[in-house]
C-alpha cells in the first residue's frame, strides 16, 4: 500500500488533506497492518463486517467470525481519524429482529459512517452462492422492515439517513454537504467532489473522465494484455449525449438530495420539465398513490417510505434500464 500510494504521488500531485480510503477484511485484520497503513497515508477505513452473526457469515462463505469483525472495528477506531462499517440486509437466516441485534453491536462502537448494502442473491453468476437456499433468504417484505428498523434505529441514536445505503453522523462531511446542497453521487457511492473525475484502476473499475464513462476488462488476462502493450485498459465506453446529461442531473437531484425543483432544472438545462420529461412524469402517478412521492406543478417531492426504495424512482429516468441485460439484483 505504502508503494502504491508513493508511485501515485509521484505521477499526481495530491492535496495535503486528500480523502486517502482503503478497504479492509476483518479476517486479515492487524494492528500493525492498521498502523503501518495510516503511515502510508491512508485516513479513512471502510471494513467489510457484513453481519455480527456467525451462522449468516459461514452462510456468505466469509473467512470472519463475528468476534474477529468487532476486534477490527476496536482496533481501527483509534489508528484512523474516520472509520466506516458495510453491513448487510437480506442474508440468508436475516430476521428483523437478528438485524436488530446487529445494529445494537453497531451502535456500541459508534463508526462515523455506516453502508448497509442489499445481499444480490445471483447464484447463476457467483459461484459460492448456489450453496444458498432460496427458502433461507428473508421475504421481500422482511426486506423491507429490516430497511426501515435500520433507518429508524440509526437515526433515532443520532446518525442522517444520507440516502439508499449510507449514514452518516452530523458532523460527518457527507452530512453537511447533503445540507448545504454539495451532495454528489458517483460509482463508489455518495461524495463530496462532484466535479471531480473519476479514474477507475484494476480489472471492472469503472472511470468518469468529463461526460464519459469507461470500464475496464474483466479479466486479468485481457487487463495485463492492455497495460504491457502500451494501451488503456478499457473493455467498453459510452459518451454522453445531451439527454444523458438531463436524465444523469434528474437522477443525481433526487437520489442525493430527495425533492427537484422542476423551475430551476428548466432555467438550468433549458427545457420544459412537463413536456420533456411526460412519460416518466405518468410513470410516477402509481408511486403517488403508493405515498411514495408528492408531485406538485413545480416539484417533486420524495417522501419518508419513497427513500427506501429510491433507486426504484430514480430508474423511471433511466433510458437504457429496459434494454439492459436481466441479471442485476433486485433493488429491494
Amino acid at each position: 500500500i505504502d508503494a502504491l500510494l508513493c508511485a501515485i504521488r509521484a505521477r499526481l500531485p495530491l492535496e495535503a488533506d486528500a480523502e486517502i480510503t482503503m478497504e479492509a477484511n476483518p479476517g486479515t485484520a492487524e494492528a500493525s497492518r492498521f498502523r503501518g497503513y495510516r503511515e502510508a497515508g491512508v485516513n479513512r477505513l471502510s471494513l467489510g463486517i457484513q453481519s455480527f452473526n456467525d451462522t449468516m457469515l459461514k452462510a456468505l462463505g466469509r473467512i470472519h467470525s463475528a468476534a474477529e469483525a468487532r476486534r477490527a472495528i476496536e482496533m481501527a477506531l483509534p489508528i484512523f481519524g474516520n472509520v466506516n462499517i458495510d453491513l448487510m440486509y437480506g442474508l440468508p437466516h436475516q430476521s428483523v429482529e437478528s438485524f436488530g441485534q446487529t445494529l445494537e453491536h453497531v451502535l456500541v462502537m459508534a463508526p462515523d459512517r455506516l453502508s448497509i448494502y442489499n445481499y444480490a442473491h445471483l447464484p447463476q453468476l457467483f459461484k459460492p452462492q448456489r450453496r444458498i437456499q432460496e427458502q433461507d433468504l428473508p421475504s421481500l417484505p422482511e426486506k423491507l422492515d429490516i430497511l426501515r428498523l435500520a433507518i429508524e434505529r440509526l437515526t433515532g441514536a443520532g446518525y442522517v439517513y444520507i440516502g439508499m445505503d449510507h449514514f452518516a453522523r452530523p458532523d460527518d462531511e457527507l452530512a453537511r454537504a447533503q445540507r448545504n446542497g454539495g451532495l454528489h453521487r458517483n460509482f463508489q457511492g455518495y461524495s463530496t467532489h462532484a466535479e471531480c473525475d473519476l479514474v477507475g484502476l484494476g480489472v471492472t473499475a469503472i472511470s468518469q473522465i468529463g461526460d464519459s464513462y469507461a470500464q475496464n476488462f474483466k479479466s486479468l488476462e485481457d487487463y495485463f494484455a492492455a497495460v504491457d502493450g502500451g494501451r488503456l485498459p478499457i473493455a467498453r465506453g459510452r459518451a454522453l449525449d445531451a439527454d444523458d446529461k438531463l436524465r444523469r442531473a434528474v437522477i443525481m437531484q433526487l437520489i442525493c438530495h430527495f425533492t427537484l425543483d422542476m423551475g430551476k432544472f428548466e432555467d438550468s438545462h433549458g427545457i420544459r420539465f412537463s413536456r420533456y420529461f411526460a412519460r416518466e412524469l405518468a410513470a410516477l402517478v402509481p408511486m403517488e398513490q403508493d405515498g411514495l412521492v408528492f408531485v406538485a406543478a413545480d416539484a417533486i417531492r420524495v417522501l419518508p417510505a419513497g427513500r427506501l426504495l429510491i433507486r426504484n424512482i430514480c430508474m423511471l429516468w433511466d433510458r437504457y434500464l429496459a434494454a439492459a441485460p436481466a441479471v442485476y439484483s433486485r433493488t429491494i
